[in-house]
């Protein structure tokens, strides 16, 4: 019997010790989207075709700091004229805990013109700490790292976005707030979402019955009206991204679905 209990106790501490050392990791329940969906946007400012995006998810796991991860890749590319204006080629990039919905590591890697910026952040959960990574622009080897707090649950910019599509719309009445935490070029942002309720819209590839979100954004001279961000996401099981809208002071700018491959459902 003492032989069980020395064999034993130590196995029973072991995985007690092990539990309390992962309770900083929240579980986020999604049905939502998985490995190897692939979503396609058309951007475009009045009648101009001035962009396309595609959002991708890899079709493998990747393991980071531990967990099991997707990995999101966001591209955005100018076109035809606008291209020959402002070349753009930018790629944003998260690895994404598969339970949490958290970042555990992203990137990004910005062509805008001459203009370079190339970035990696490492989030450690546990610490509530974003190491940023500045990479040189053009050998993109390690120019300098620095460490920055951040609050429990901290969300990247794509993160961010792939968790919207994981909550329970259901729960919210119109003209509800929904509290967010961001950290996006060294700061955190205190982010909240208004739900706006639901309306039918009309896509390329036809009409979705669809949930309605604004980012709160502070008035100033680059927008116009009282939300003058909206996106559409589809009120089904998916919850795809189907259209984002800026007014802008130019004029409105759009972003809207042209194709979605291997979705969850």
């Amino acid at each position: 019997m003492k032989r069980f209990v020395s064999l034993i106790l130590p196995c029973v501490i072991f995985i007690l010790t092990s539990s309390s050392g992962q309770d900083h990791y929240r579980y986020v329940d999604n049905s939502s989207f998985g490995a190897g969906e692939v979503l396609k946007f058309r951007v475009h400012w009045k009648f101009i075709n001035a962009a396309e995006a595609v959002m991708q998810i890899s079709d493998k796991h990747y393991m980071v700091n531990g967990r099991p991860c997707y990995k999101i890749d966001v591209h955005g590319t100018t076109t035809g004229v606008v291209d020959w204006m402002v070349k753009v080629r930018d790629n944003w990039g998260v690895y994404v805990d598969t339970a949490s919905i958290l970042p555990q590591k992203a990137y990004l890697h910005i062509e805008e013109n001459k203009y370079r910026k190339n970035e990696i952040i490492n989030f450690n959960h546990a610490r509530d700490v974003a190491t940023v990574l500045r990479l040189d622009k053009e050998t993109r080897k390690l120019k300098e790292k620095e460490e920055f707090k951040v609050p429990d649950n901290i969300l990247d910019i794509v993160g961010g976005y792939y968790f919207l599509r994981t909550i329970d719309y259901d729960k919210y009445n119109e003209g509800d707030v929904i509290k967010l935490n961001g950290f996006f070029d060294d700061e955190v942002y205190d982010l909240e979402v208004k739900f706006l309720g639901r309306e039918e819209l009309k896509t390329k590839l036809g009409t979705f019955k669809s949930i309605v979100i604004a980012p709160i954004i502070p008035k100033n001279d680059f927008f116009n009206g009282k939300e003058p961000v909206k996106a559409w996401i589809s009120d089904d099981l998916n919850k795809v991204p189907l259209k984002v809208k800026a007014e802008l002071a130019v004029g409105a700018l759009e972003i809207d679905i042209k194709e979605m491959n291997n979705l969850r459902n």
